[in-house]
């Protein structure tokens, strides 16, 4: 199977790439790290660390980072549009602030997270890859904090095994989702042994400053090993449940898009190849990584299943 431009293909997915913490010194503000709507740069704190490396300029594979201004203006979020240029212009005015994360379900202690509650996780700098499963790539130096210090807040019971999350419905503010051809609002999820490894951040900023609207402000998961459509962005709502959630791919084209969707050469999409992949800003292609390079880190999550499943 010949593989395709990105332009040419139509579905939505998104963002990943490998764990690194990265040690150093510093202080950036978790205030301007999750306020959603600031386009300005981060400011100091004197009490939220951030763990950096000033100047890192590669990820632990020496692959360079990918230029800012490449990951802020080529994004694939579809309630604002399916045109990945158009997303930063129509996205602009998109308010953040006040926000709140609720997070319930099958846990002890619910809780609606608010800025400033978000705040309070110490924030760390990961270097990760970003494998779109329209077969483009990118290297992203993340800032946030592991998922798991924040469902360990609120102690999920024995009868959890997902995570759900839903990204905003605002159709007023979000234009996209007036789009009547899919079932907003965004769903997406988790196996909770997924969700609570080292590797899976809420991420709420890029290149030391606050993400912006087209990049999922003021807080949106990553999670490097699995295609990036899986990287939910805009979260209002995350739930502990018993059983697997169905996202919105998973509804609207069942046939092509499963669950897991862990990254792998050797599954094609029913469409595409994902043998290789295009690295954004570089000419030529790369050959696609197994869990996009953290196969140590993560494939004994998978022991025993079928690589079928993973899409």
């Amino acid at each position: 199977m010949v593989p395709i431009d990105s332009s040419e293909i139509t579905p939505e997915y998104l963002y990943l790439s490998r764990r690194r913490f990265l040690k150093g010194i510093g202080a950036l503000a978790t205030s301007a790290l999750v306020l959603g709507g600031c386009r300005g740069e981060a400011t100091p704190s004197p009490t939220t660390p951030v763990d950096t490396v000033p100047g890192t300029d590669e990820d632990e594979m020496e692959d360079p980072l990918t230029l800012e201004d490449a990951i802020n203006s080529y994004n694939n979020f579809y309630e604002f549009s399916l045109d990945k240029a158009a997303v930063a212009p129509l996205s602009e005015d998109f308010k953040t602030d006040p926000w709140t994360v609720e997070v319930g379900g099958l846990v002890n202690k619910p809780k609606t997270f608010d800025l400033d509650d978000l705040r309070e996780f110490s924030q760390e700098e990961r270097i990760f890859r970003m494998r779109c499963v329209e077969a483009w790539s990118m290297v992203i130096p993340w800032l946030g904090f592991p998922l798991a210090a924040l469902l360990q807040e609120v102690e999920p019971t024995s009868d959890a095994q997902y995570v759900r999350f839903e990204t905003l419905y605002d159709p007023e503010q979000m234009s996209g989702q007036r789009n009547r051809v899919f079932n907003w609002p965004y769903v997406e999820g988790l196996r909770l042994d997924e969700a609570m490894h080292d590797l899976t951040i809420l991420a709420t900023g890029i290149y030391g400053k606050p993400l912006l609207p087209q990049t999922g402000a003021p807080i949106r998961l990553v999670v490097p090993w699995k295609y990036g459509f899986k990287s939910i962005k805009s979260i209002v709502k995350i739930d502990l449940v018993a059983e697997m959630p169905v996202s919105l791919w998973m509804a609207q084209a069942p046939n092509e898009y499963g669950f897991y969707a862990n990254v792998n050469p050797d599954v094609p999409h029913p469409r595409w190849s994902q043998s290789s992949e295009r690295r954004i800003g570089e000419s030529g292609r790369r050959k696609t990584l197994l869990f996009n390079g953290y196969e140590e880190e993560v494939a004994y999550l998978y022991e025993g299943m079928d690589l079928t499943e993973w899409f």
